[in-house]
């Protein structure tokens, strides 16, 4: 890898969710390769792409190519691999299902409305921000926790969401 090049995870919001925005990974992985990006890998088909790249606005480069070729337009958050690193190593919650845990990404700074967590946050439901990363630790499920259900009333801000465990394996990717 040359100096001017890092690894980048790309997290695309909605994609492939419910019927909507269907995006093959395989189509998603020639456009990035078509932008220039090296060794790009899709994880699970909602959107998640681990490539090396020089500097540049990849989210709005990634973004503006979906829309031009695809039709599609969602969030794109681009995360150096280093920033996806230390939130793994820094998340606040340890728990034995990964799937009850989700860190929301974004690519500029976001605000949490107490009020609304308040209103729906079970006792057993913990909400914490670091930086750019929003932490949501729901014990006792992600489907079925009413702050879940409320989260873009919550976050004033663009994020998109991943699990504990997808947020793993993504740097493994990075790692591998």
């Amino acid at each position: 890898m040359s100096d001017l090049e890092k690894t980048y995870v790309a997290l695309l919001r909605g994609v492939n969710v419910g019927g909507n925005n269907k995006v093959p990974m395989a189509d998603l992985r020639a456009l990035a390769g078509g932008l220039g990006w090296q060794d790009v890998c899709s994880y699970i088909a909602s959107g998640n792409l681990v490539f090396r790249a020089g500097v540049g606005d990849h989210a709005g480069d990634l973004r503006d190519a979906m829309v031009k070729q695809m039709g599609v337009d969602v969030l794109v958050v681009v995360l150096e691999g280093a920033a996806l690193r230390a939130a793994l190593a820094g998340c606040p919650f340890a728990p034995d299902d990964m799937r009850v845990v989700h860190g929301f990404f974004s690519a500029a700074p976001v605000a949490i409305d107490q009020s609304v967590v308040e209103t729906y946050r079970a006792a057993s439901e913990s909400v914490v921000q670091q930086g750019h990363v929003i932490w949501l630790h729901t014990p006792d499920g992600f489907g079925t926790s009413k702050l879940a259900g409320k989260w873009t009333r919550a976050v004033k801000g663009d994020v998109t969401g991943r699990n504990l465990r997808t947020i793993k394996t993504l740097v493994e990717m990075l790692d591998g």
